[in-house]
């Protein structure tokens, strides 16, 4: 099963069915606001603003599972996003990342590369490509715009 086969609710309140992405690489960031790692929210916007243009579409899932650092519904999330950080990026409404009542995708991603690769924090970042299959993961000390991820994307972003 693809990725482009999961459906997200948008933090606007409208379906985001994954398949509104078909044929785009997708950076998929569980994010939280009163995180340590916060502050790549604007590296994840200028990913957003190099490369989107370039067909890649960087995901916020906004997730409370980690030290409770995304109490706030989703107008305080968005508001805080967009005042603090720029974010234009498509986010998602709230979700669970981890556990057997984790976000469908989220359950999927574990069973692919087994339960080590479910988020072991806020910022964890999953490459999806152009196909829908999993292409990579990084851990949250790993920045937006380190030359891991910005390669992988351009690796993606070429393939096809």
């Amino acid at each position: 099963m693809p990725a482009g086969d999961f459906n997200f609710t948008s933090i606007d309140g409208t379906p985001l069915p994954l398949k509104s992405f078909a044929g785009r690489p997708i950076l998929l960031v569980n994010v939280a606001s009163a995180c340590g790692f916060t502050p790549q929210y604007a590296g994840l916007q200028t990913l957003h603003e190099k490369m989107g243009p370039r067909g890649l579409v960087v995901l916020g899932v906004p997730s409370n599972d980690f030290g409770a650092q995304e109490p706030g519904s989703e107008a305080e999330i968005k508001r805080f996003c967009e005042t603090g950080f720029g974010v234009s990026f498509p986010m998602t409404a709230k979700q669970r990342v981890i556990g057997g009542d984790a976000h469908p995708l989220y359950r999927w991603i574990a069973a692919q590369l087994g339960e080590g690769g479910a988020p072991k924090w806020n910022f964890h970042k999953y490459l999806i490509g152009r196909d829908g299959e999993l292409v990579d993961a990084w851990p949250s000390r790993v920045a937006p715009m380190s030359p891991e991820i910005v390669g992988a994307v351009e690796a993606a972003l070429s393939d096809g």
